[in-house]
């Protein structure tokens, strides 16, 4: 078996040189394989998820959230709809920047709470119609999907 070092200056140049150019595309072929690795992409863009269970309790106003787009979150908290960005990808949960609108309600102690809550989240785990968030210590929130009727 030849050695590149065995062969003429000239030849090692031009072999050195491919060996390069094929190290510099390496990166950026690595990056363009790699898709959303998100939430996003483990459930159905489409869905909307309603909140059900805070920490084993029925919550009893209405927020929903789905993940119509790449690395995007959307949804509605009791007063509010709201959009923003994922973080980290899947199982782990992390809000980027949120925009929320701004109108008030009855429901600003819920919707306050839900945004709280959801914040503190750094699991995601997906099952069939459910999603469960979970943060560090005991804390869950339980999404079940809806029909678009039920929203």
């Amino acid at each position: 078996m030849r050695r590149l070092t065995d062969l003429a200056p000239a030849t090692w140049a031009v072999h050195t040189e491919k060996m390069f150019r094929l190290l510099l595309a390496l990166p950026l072929a690595l990056t363009a394989c790699s898709g959303d690795e998100t939430i996003s992409a483990f459930v159905d863009k489409e869905a909307t998820y309603r909140l059900t269970e805070v920490d084993g309790k029925p919550y009893p106003s209405l927020a929903t959230v789905s993940f119509p787009d790449e690395g995007s979150i959307s949804g509605r908290a009791p007063c509010n709809s709201f959009s923003g960005q994922l973080a980290a990808p899947y199982p782990w949960f992390e809000l980027g920047p949120m925009r929320v609108t701004r109108s008030t309600c009855p429901e600003m102690a819920a919707e306050r709470s839900f945004f709280k809550d959801l914040a503190k989240m750094t699991l995601i785990e997906t099952n069939g119609d459910v999603l469960i968030l979970r943060d560090d210590g005991a804390r869950e929130m339980i999404f079940v999907k809806t029909e678009t009727d039920e929203q």
